[in-house]
């Protein structure tokens, strides 16, 4: 799905050369579940905009679902950004005066490859499937935070792409709808879906399989998750422990 080799990423700030990314060497194969973790300035961002086709290293190869992505133009660049990754962010970034439907809906119409008759249906189908069947027609200012993100992960699956690419996914939400979003991306994933997430969170990373750990540009640990938690479990007992927590204030 995913070979870097060699990636070397460079920035020339007047006489200062900032070695962001170091030679680093990175496979996913389809359907893992992987979280990039690291402090400030390890080069976690970098990687995120090479793996996200918004940035091209300065040496090395990165080869996506069998593409080499260095060889593309800037209009084979876009195209491989739009139809082989689907993008997650923080902030959400949906269009505030559009409905749900309409906000996952516009990949469709940028996707050459793709572009349907029942692009409706489609965007329709993916919101049906993080659960927002009923949520159709709604702004972005009437839904919640969770519910947001929901439209924000329906519109990174709608062109069914190669991966998706999850940036602090659940930096602006609370608890519960924390472990709602790592829930939706772990049944994503049961189902085939390729993940890679970055995260500061090591609490967050147990939901994953994989954690990759960066310093100084480089990979300095490459582990798989030996106790994986369940979000949906996870989910659960917080509300019971919420409620029990509730009828205690109560009685109190």
């Amino acid at each position: 799905m995913i070979e870097l080799k060699g990636i070397k990423r460079l920035y020339e700030l007047e006489e200062i050369t900032v070695k962001a990314i170091r030679g680093l060497d990175l496979s996913v194969e389809a359907g893992e579940f992987i979280s990039v973790m690291g402090p400030s300035g390890s080069g976690k961002s970098t990687l995120m905009n090479i793996l996200g086709c918004l940035d091209k290293p300065t040496e090395g190869s990165y080869i996506l679902d069998g593409m080499e992505t260095a060889k593309a133009n800037s209009d084979e660049f876009a195209l491989i950004r739009n139809s082989k990754i689907g993008f997650v962010f923080q902030g959400f970034n949906l269009l505030a005066r559009t409905s749900a439907l309409e906000n996952v809906e516009l990949p469709l119409f940028y996707n050459r490859k793709k572009q349907e008759r029942n692009q409706r249906e489609r965007a329709a189908a993916v919101l049906r499937e993080v659960g927002l069947g009923e949520r159709l027609y709604h702004m972005p200012s009437q839904l919640s935070g969770g519910q947001q993100q929901r439209v924000a992960i329906a519109r990174a699956m709608v062109n069914d792409p190669a991966f998706i690419l999850a940036d602090e996914p659940t930096g602006n939400l609370d608890t519960e709808m924390t472990l709602e979003i790592m829930g939706l991306f772990q049944a994503l994933n049961n189902n085939g879906k390729t993940v890679v997430m970055v995260t500061h969170e090591p609490e967050l990373a147990a939901y994953t399989k994989r954690i990759i750990t960066m310093r100084d540009g480089e990979i300095i640990s490459d582990l798989p998750v030996t106790e994986r938690r369940n979000a949906q479990e996870d989910l659960e007992q917080w509300k019971k422990d919420h409620a029990q927590l509730s009828r205690e204030q109560e009685a109190g």
